[in-house]
């Protein structure tokens, strides 16, 4: 018994964080792996929890999303402004897994995700990175669930790296947690708003910190979500050369693109190489 209970203590804790996970969201290559990767992960013997938006094309009655209230309630303050944080979740009976989603009124209540109905980039993108990975950061504190790896996807979660090792690092339930920051093929047109960088500093992070993105690129944020990664991984084959060149420069662990057929595999092990690496 005791041995039992101990062996369930040594479980591997990894924190999946992505702006797009299937069935609630239609099957692409980042929501593909959003779905099957954690899946994959948890039955290689990890113990998981996983993290979206709420966004509002997202239907809430047909995917039986509920709000958990003890986990709801705080605010949090972007551009000098309270923003209410609502959690809700859902299962995925099949996977035996849950998804945690985050909401705000101002920010997901709208039926289009990164664009407009007409194509056009939400003028708040940067507002909503911000608040959604501030929002994962708070309600993984309130689980009282201290991660070893997080893994995040695309430019949505690219906040998540230097949080962690800037606002969070002193934090007890992140002390000791990995992150691996993976690419994909979300490349949007134009600039985030001019002073995104602005609104990200805090008591623990100063403008120097987020030098790269004075001029918030789709390049420069993903640079920035390297900079304080402790692995990255190229999860989509087209991934342009500048990002490329910049991540080698980093020194830092690569896992080059892998197909459909491998990648839980390979994310697995390179999950273990990262979480067995000194601090």
């Amino acid at each position: 018994m005791v041995f039992w209970e101990n062996a369930i203590m040594a479980k591997k804790r990894v924190l999946f964080i992505s702006s797009e996970i299937m069935p609630y969201l239609p099957e692409s290559e980042m929501s593909h792996i959003g779905r099957y990767l954690p899946q994959g992960i948890q039955e290689k013997g990890k113990e998981i929890r996983t993290f979206m938006p709420r966004f509002g094309c997202i239907n809430e009655r047909r995917n039986q999303l509920h709000e958990v209230i003890r986990l709801s309630g705080m605010n949090l303050i972007i551009n000098d402004t309270d923003h209410p944080l609502i959690i809700k979740v859902a299962s995925i009976q099949s996977a035996r897994m849950q998804v945690y989603f985050i909401d705000n009124e101002d920010y997901f209540q709208r039926k289009h995700i990164i664009t407009d109905e007409k194509g056009q980039f939400f003028e708040d993108n940067d507002e909503r990175a911000i608040f959604f990975a501030r929002g994962v950061f708070e309600t993984v504190k309130k689980l009282r669930w201290a991660p070893d790896l997080i893994y995040c996807q695309g430019w949505f979660t690219s906040l998540v790296p230097l949080y962690l090792k800037k606002e969070y690092a002193d934090d007890p339930i992140f002390a000791h947690s990995k992150v691996v920051f993976s690419t994909s093929n979300d490349v949007f047109e134009g600039n985030l708003q001019k002073d995104f960088h602005k609104k990200i500093l805090t008591e623990n992070i100063s403008t120097k910190d987020v030098s790269l993105v004075k001029e918030p690129t789709h390049t420069n944020v993903n640079k920035l979500a390297f900079h304080y990664s402790d692995g990255i991984i190229f999860n989509n084959k087209d991934i342009e050369q500048e990002l490329k060149e910049y991540a080698k420069k980093l020194e830092k662990p690569i896992l080059e693109y892998t197909n459909k057929e491998e990648y839980i595999d390979n994310y697995s092990e390179f999950f273990d190489q990262i979480m067995e690496t000194k601090k």
